[in-house]
């Protein structure tokens, strides 16, 4: 993006009262954002659910004097950006109304190519919640996911540091610019999430932290990813709040239960009681979700033998496929007449010989 084109998503984006949402609209009627700051009041005003009092500060001169500096810095240091009609923007992101329209990034990474999960819950973490999240985060580590958090203490930063450990792409969304850093506890650790990850924000580089900001920070976390998970939550919080614009997203949510007595677990266990998150109890189960294991086995190149010795059993559920031409793992097992556990041991038997393989939603076909 050229400079000029630059400085007016600067100054669209710092106009009070517009929001992404009416940025968004804008710009797809006048074509660009220097366009829409060129644009006469009068037009403006009959584009749908615009209205004059939406635009009243838009032609407000100190718009183009701080867009101005900000791109200053962002030159003077090198910062990149996403804008959300670029190809660089993050494909998840790019489908939420209310995303932003500018993003800026720090640090080393690519939201292109790899999994992307977040992580969120309480900054009053317990013992069991850290050992959950860095169980969880080993556990899934071979699928090379990018771990994303809101750099907030307890959940959040157990989060990163785990991801660390685990030598995976960790992303911090901050809820200010870059010249601040919140908690100032953690600015021990920029260096080295910079190093394998980083940290993106929607805030100019001298924006500081405000209650309200973190709503907005929040949006970015659920939006960004294809899941997001709960570690531990009290009965209201930050992350329960997440869980909902994840779900308004149509994303999916999964939290850790917890006993009914543990005022950690509250907001978990609520969240799975009203159907708003499937339950996570281990890797497993995120594993399923996103059918990761389905992709992993599929890229696993198994040449199937001409000549197959299969025992007894194999070859009744063989026999089964290949007369059903697709079946689901419930059904083979009840037709069949084997347990479940056993079932499973001897698909998994076909599958390495090459005569069957696995697809989405636990269905089974004969290859």
């Amino acid at each position: 993006m050229k400079d000029e084109e630059l400085l007016y998503v600067l100054a669209l984006q710092r106009v009070k009262g517009i929001g992404d949402i009416n940025a968004k609209k804008l710009i797809s009627c006048c074509g660009s954002a220097k366009n829409v700051l060129k644009e006469k009041r009068h037009t403006l005003e009959k584009i749908n659910g615009i209205g004059a009092f939406t635009i009243k500060h838009l032609f407000d001169k100190e718009n183009l004097i701080a867009a101005e500096k900000e791109l200053n810095y962002i030159r003077n240091n090198a910062i990149e950006f996403f804008y959300f009609e670029n190809k660089n923007y993050p494909n998840k992101l790019k489908h939420c109304i209310d995303a932003p329209i500018l993003l800026f990034k720090d640090g080393n990474f690519n939201l292109q190519e790899q999994p992307i999960i977040s992580i969120v819950g309480t900054r009053k973490i317990t013992s069991y919640g850290r050992s959950f999240c860095e169980e969880l985060i080993e556990d899934i580590k071979e699928f090379n996911p990018i771990i994303v958090s809101g750099f907030a203490y307890g959940v959040d930063i157990c989060a990163h540091k785990a991801a660390l450990k685990n030598n995976l792409q960790t992303i911090g969304v901050l809820a200010h610019g870059f010249e601040e850093i919140y908690p100032k506890s953690h600015k021990k650790y920029v260096s080295e999430i910079n190093k394998n990850g980083g940290f993106i924000t929607d805030f100019w580089h001298n924006d500081k932290l405000i209650r309200e900001n973190f709503l907005k920070r929040n949006r970015i976390v659920a939006g960004i990813s294809e899941a997001t998970i709960i570690i531990e939550s009290a009965e209201k919080g930050g992350s329960l709040v997440t869980a909902d614009i994840a779900n308004s997203y149509n994303r999916d949510v999964l939290a850790v239960p917890g006993r009914a007595t543990d005022k950690f677990s509250k907001g978990c266990n609520d969240l799975i009681k009203r159907n708003k998150a499937a339950i996570l109890t281990s890797a497993n189960d995120l594993i399923e979700m996103l059918n990761w294991d389905v992709k992993s086995k599929a890229d696993k190149v198994i040449q199937k033998q001409l000549f197959v010795d299969l025992d007894e059993k194999e070859q009744l559920v063989y026999d089964f496929i290949s007369n059903s031409g697709k079946e689901l793992l419930d059904v083979i097992a009840v037709n069949c007449k084997l347990p479940i556990h056993k079932i499973t041991t001897i698909l998994f038997n076909l599958e390495m010989k090459g005569v069957v393989k696995p697809l989405p939603g636990k269905l089974y076909e004969i290859i």
